[in-house]
């Protein structure tokens, strides 16, 4: 069946490792109601247990791609989602703020690395014309995860408890590892299941660029620092800061704003409440498809990618604008699914932007480095939107706010993505 096409056992793989990834975030803001009751906790807590996951996150987004560059991605991607099972199961014995608050930052701690080493996969194990469907595909199984947090972990929660519920997620979790370690190799090369014919294809045709003079000349970059530094690395990570500020503001928040502020109950909300992430996993897919098809038909690699992530901020910076003016809960919920189609059409082309942009050798740490930037949005608007819904504006001014964040990752894009030539840093 996989003949010459093993490529496509990885892109599940990968696939079902961000299904498990988001499901594991996702599990706590479903679960927030019990929670918050359970523990005692106010809405401003909350936001500070939601943002205390990226403060481990963050700096093993960057720690994850070195380690995924020197140790390579099977290596680095089983032992980081060993530890992310283990503390989302460990999450069922917190009984306190302070121990959910430690248990949250080495929860992150394993779920960094996740996405420099699912990219450094991809630069490995596919050929440049299906980078944007790769990233695409393999990419949205992180909000389908989200979308099934909602029944899933809501009726398990409602029925059951929700200490069990982060039981079974991290025993999922532990699952794919003995998978991801049998059926994956770090390069095709190196797996005895692919064909020649396929390996040929695929090391022929590797999307990540090496960096040239004017005159075509091979460039000799001693310094990863040569290519953080650059104009449209820099450009990309805000672009990518900016969608994330989006991302885990629904992320962490959605449920609690669908419980609180439309008075929906856990039931109704555990299926309305997929609707948004339904609708970003249409965003990863088609996003990466219409890359591939803009880059076929332009065969403007930078283009292809710089117009998606345009599109799809404007779009999704006017719906989620309108949310904080919806009358009702289905206007609302509306807007909030159309803000997340076009939102999730950036990241994947973020990803394969970059890949186009950085050397394959150096891609996991760049990578990781755009990553940690950009997730630094999720230190910000968790604890930020619950401060705001506890002593500001309420999830109205939480909305705009959101909003307004998306236009900057706009400018941002426009002004710094110009060019492709990562030798040359901001300011020279």
């Amino acid at each position: 069946m996989f003949k010459n096409r093993y490529r496509v056992v990885v892109a599940i793989l990968l696939f079902l490792a961000g299904i498990l990834n988001y499901l594991d975030r996702a599990a706590l803001s479903v679960m927030a109601p019990f929670v918050k009751k359970d523990l005692v906790l106010n809405d401003a807590q909350m936001g500070l247990l939601f943002s205390a996951f990226f403060i481990g996150y963050c700096v093993f987004c960057f720690l994850g791609g070195i380690a995924a560059d020197k140790f390579g991605p099977r290596k680095v991607f089983a032992s980081a989602a060993s530890v992310w099972s283990v503390f989302c199961g460990a999450t069922a014995v917190v009984t306190s703020f302070s121990q959910l608050l430690f248990v949250r930052v080495l929860f992150g701690m394993g779920e960094g690395p996740m996405g420099t080493t699912n990219n450094k996969s991809i630069s490995n194990w596919f050929p440049k014309k299906e980078v944007g469907r790769a990233v695409g595909f393999t990419n949205a199984g992180q909000p389908l995860g989200a979308a099934i947090a909602a029944p899933i972990v809501g009726l398990v929660g409602l029925y059951y408890g929700w200490r069990i519920a982060f039981v079974i997620i991290g025993l999922l979790g532990l699952v794919w590892v003995v998978a991801w370690l049998f059926l994956f190799r770090d390069k095709p090369e190196d797996h005895p299941s692919v064909s020649q014919e396929e390996r040929d294809l695929i090391v022929e045709n590797r999307p990540a660029s090496i960096a040239t003079t004017d005159d075509g000349v091979e460039q000799v970059q001693t310094s990863i620092w040569t290519y953080i530094f650059s104009g449209p690395v820099l450009g990309i990570a805000s672009a990518f800061f900016c969608f994330n500020y989006i991302q885990f503001f629904f992320l962490s928040w959605l449920p609690s704003y669908l419980v609180d502020y439309q008075n929906l109950d856990i039931k109704s909300m555990s299926i309305i409440g997929m609707l948004p992430w339904l609708g970003a996993t249409v965003g990863f897919l088609g996003g990466g498809i219409i890359c591939d098809f803009i880059f076929k038909k332009s065969n403007n690699f930078l283009f292809s990618r710089k117009v998606i992530i345009f599109v799809g901020l404007v779009i999704a910076a006017i719906a989620v604008f309108a949310t904080a003016f919806a009358q009702s809960m289905w206007m609302a919920v509306g807007c909030i699914t159309v803000a997340t189609i076009f939102a999730y059409m950036t990241p994947q082309a973020c990803w394969s932007l970059l890949q186009d942009i950085v050397p394959a050798n150096k891609i996991g740490s760049a990578g990781g480095f755009v990553h940690l930037l950009a997730n630094l949005a999720g230190i910000l608007s968790p604890a930020l939107t619950g401060f705001i819904i506890q002593y500001g504006g309420g999830y109205h001014t939480a909305f705009i706010l959101a909003s307004a964040f998306a236009f900057v990752g706009i400018i941002a894009l426009l002004i710094l993505v110009k060019s492709k030539k990562p030798a040359e840093p901001v300011g020279a």
